[in-house]
């Protein structure tokens, strides 16, 4: 999971806002998904004249927004509750994890609010009403954290996150999120034309789509017409990708299913309108196993898209994440993993651990494995991965790329090329850049790799970029 390293960004974000009454302290866990909920709650506080910083002995108020996504990350969770209370502060707790509003106010009787996530209007209520301020002005959930204006973005100021839908309708038996999400929700297409242009407006080099399942964006409008710069669009993944490829210079999709209609956002990849990159969830390849899981997609259909995406875009980068330690999961199903990861040729892997997380049908599954054994299955995946990812990567060597520039690591200037994502893929470590800032477009020749991430030499600004 991730945690949330904002809080030198965000008070830099916030320093147009004046006239503060007081300190909140703001600590957010989990996704980018939960990122954005973080973004719009701080935004509407700073909009309440309310300073927001990080963690912070010593604002009167702390929210905490939690994830609850695995046992790992709930331990976070109340680790981020506990430290706050430890200070005697008072405590909102917000986030996937505040689904559990009965065991948390068990476990910690002093908290002063409990909710779940997206809850953006109750948790600027409490902080107000904990600040002695009146509660009674009407709140417009649609504007209260300027969804589609001047949000304040807890990511670098070049790239944001674009959340176009909320909510799941799959029944995967690991998992909780519909529980604490709820269903498949979607913004509307002309809402999130408005957002991304705001954000673009305001520096955003790199749009980044993010959704629990991005594919099935306008499932529950039923993709119906909507009226859009006067014209009519149906409301789906491939219209609003076509709307946003021509707003940021980088459109880049998240957590993509691989569904057969996932060719036509393959085709946009081509013609250079969206970056050849796909986050695509795939967590198994064994079909007992994803059977087992209620996955929608075998491992032998996935290979055969892979190659016919390739086909039209050899250098199209992949990314997914898998679980081991399944409950029935066998040496077997471990070996049919290993080698869908030798056919597919994916570019980055994430290995998670099976988790039992309460509620999950998982759990009641026979044939559970020991912590131990999940651990070394993981080790074994990420040791197999690694040989390919290196393969993948040293094909760029002697070829220049185009690359965004992040910032600096131990006084080296680093950035990302078209094929990887912030915080999860790897960078490219740049020698002899020079007048460079975050947000800039350089060529980069890549002169050598390692299994994770590229270095090369400086060559020029990219200019008239896009």
């Amino acid at each position: 999971m991730f945690k949330s390293s904002w809080d030198i960004l965000a008070i830099g974000n916030l320093n147009h806002w004046s006239g503060c009454l007081s300190t909140v302290s703001y600590v957010s866990l989990g996704c980018p998904k939960a990122l954005v909920d973080s973004e719009h709650i701080v935004t509407a506080l700073a909009d309440e004249n309310f300073e927001v910083v990080g963690e912070n002995s010593e604002a009167g108020v702390v929210v905490v927004n939690t994830c609850g996504f695995i046992n790992q990350a709930k331990a976070e969770s109340y680790a981020a509750i506990e430290a706050a209370m430890e200070n005697e502060q008072q405590v909102v707790v917000t986030g996937c994890l505040g689904v559990e509003r009965e065991e948390l106010l068990r476990r910690y009787p002093a908290l002063k609010f409990v909710s779940g996530p997206g809850d953006t209007v109750q948790v600027v209520k409490a902080v107000k009403s904990l600040n002695g301020e009146s509660v009674d002005r009407f709140y417009d959930p649609a504007l209260v954290g300027r969804d589609s204006g001047n949000r304040v973005l807890l990511t670098p100021e070049h790239y944001a996150y674009l959340k176009i839908a909320e909510g799941c309708n799959h029944k995967c038996t690991f998992c909780i999120i519909p529980t604490m999400r709820g269903p498949l929700t979607s913004k509307t297409l002309g809402e999130l034309v408005e957002e991304a242009q705001a954000l673009v407006e305001n520096g955003v080099k790199e749009l980044l789509l993010i959704a629990q399942d991005l594919s099935a964006y306008g499932l529950d409008r039923q993709y119906r017409a909507k009226r859009v710069s006067e014209s009519s669009y149906r409301e789906d993944i491939f219209t609003l990708c076509n709307e946003l490829a021509g707003i940021a210079p980088w459109l880049r999709l998240h957590y993509v299913y691989p569904y057969p209609h996932v060719d036509k956002l393959v085709e946009m990849m081509a013609e250079g309108r969206i970056l050849p990159y796909l986050d695509m969830p795939l967590q198994h390849a064994s079909p007992p196993i994803l059977k087992a899981m209620k996955r929608p997609a075998s491992s032998e259909k996935t290979l055969e898209r892979i190659q016919s995406w390739r086909s039209k875009i050899p250098d199209l980068s992949i990314r997914s994440n898998f679980i081991v330690g399944f409950p029935g999961e066998t040496e077997q199903d471990l070996d049919l993993l290993l080698k869908f990861l030798d056919e597919a040729k994916l570019d980055r892997v994430g290995c998670f651990t099976y988790s039992e997380v309460e509620g999950a049908r998982a759990n009641k599954l026979s044939g559970a494995l020991s912590e131990r054994e999940k651990l070394d299955r993981q080790d074994i995946v990420y040791e197999h991965q690694a040989t390919i990812s290196y393969k993948r990567l040293a094909r760029h060597i002697g070829n220049t790329l185009e690359v965004i520039i992040d910032g600096e690591v131990d006084d080296q200037v680093v950035g990302r090329t078209i094929f990887d994502a912030p915080d999860i893929d790897g960078r490219v470590f740049i020698e002899g850049a020079q007048n460079v800032k975050p947000g800039d477009f350089i060529s980069v020749e890549i002169k050598s790799c390692d299994d994770h991430d590229l270095n090369g030499d400086y060559l020029g600004h990219r200019i008239g970029l896009r």
